[in-house]
């Protein structure tokens, strides 16, 4: 199993080579319940990388769809506890695709941050990503994921003015998120000008790889941003394609529309390293 940093890593490093923008995969944890959610990872491990959302009771970033997941998966029990257990158990079936923790921080303070970081980097995470976590008051939290070996990874808006991009930057390690659309997750689409030129900024600022998500919907539109980012992010289509049928075919569709955004990023079957 490669040490946390390098799959992520390995993984930029493998995408370049090939020439490729990458997937990362979004589904929260036990949506709708523990085995289902695994089976479900485990798919959605034919991605780069896959984000494991951490399930909380007040999502507020998230749009409809996602919030559903979060309650489905709360509903069904599911914990910090279970998530981390969840993970341990899928990179036991994935242990080379990066795996990034993604929630608010709330669950995180109730757990404990330097317990949560040393146990989630024991489950096999390699970042975390807390959108409600502004980086003025991150300090705290980035020093005790560093000392687990987790990169607390920064998100960018469009909304950014370049003082305060700067700022964050400067704090950045693994990767950078650019939120691509000034609303919850699965909005409307922005128009893509709007969004190639926040991407453009800001890949003038920082040489880390740059994450695109919130608002890509469909194939066709991470066909147009692809080419100015090194990885798309997915999460509201993914999931609303999982639930949107029977229950037996979830992990059939999951894969399909997973095989669906890598086809048109030129990709063959992505199971990592």
């Amino acid at each position: 199993m490669k040490p946390l940093a390098q799959r992520i890593e390995s993984t930029v490093a493998r995408l370049r080579r090939e020439g490729r923008t990458g997937l990362v995969a979004y589904l929260c944890a036990g949506d709708p319940d523990f085995d289902t959610s695994l089976a479900l990872l485990d798919a959605a491990g034919d991605a780069d990388m896959v984000e494991i959302g951490l399930p909380f009771s007040d999502p507020v970033a998230d749009g409809p769809v996602l919030q559903k997941a979060h309650m489905r998966a709360l509903a069904g029990g599911q914990t910090v506890v279970e998530t981390l257990r969840l993970l341990k158990a899928w990179r036991l079936r994935r242990p080379d695709v990066p795996a990034i923790l993604m929630g608010y921080v709330n669950p995180v303070l109730a757990y404990g941050g330097e317990r949560f970081m040393r146990d989630a980097a024991d489950a096999g995470a390699d970042a975390l990503i807390l959108v409600d976590l502004p980086y003025e008051h991150a300090c705290t939290l980035r020093r005790q994921a560093q000392a687990s070996g987790l990169s607390l990874i920064q998100m960018v808006a469009q909304t950014t003015d370049e003082a305060r991009r700067a700022k964050m930057l400067a704090q950045a390690e693994g990767f950078v998120y650019q939120v691509m659309l000034n609303g919850t997750t699965g909005g409307r689409q922005e128009q893509p000008a709007l969004q190639i030129r926040a991407l453009s900024e800001l890949r003038a600022c920082t040489a880390l790889p740059i994450v695109a998500g919130f608002g890509i919907q469909t194939p066709q539109q991470a066909r147009i941003v692809a080419p100015m980012a090194d990885f798309i992010a997915v999460g509201s289509a993914l999931v609303q394609a999982v639930h949107d049928g029977p229950a037996e075919a979830a992990v059939a569709r999951c894969r399909a529309t997973i095989r669906a955004f890598l086809d048109v990023m030129g990709a063959d079957a992505g199971d990592g390293d």
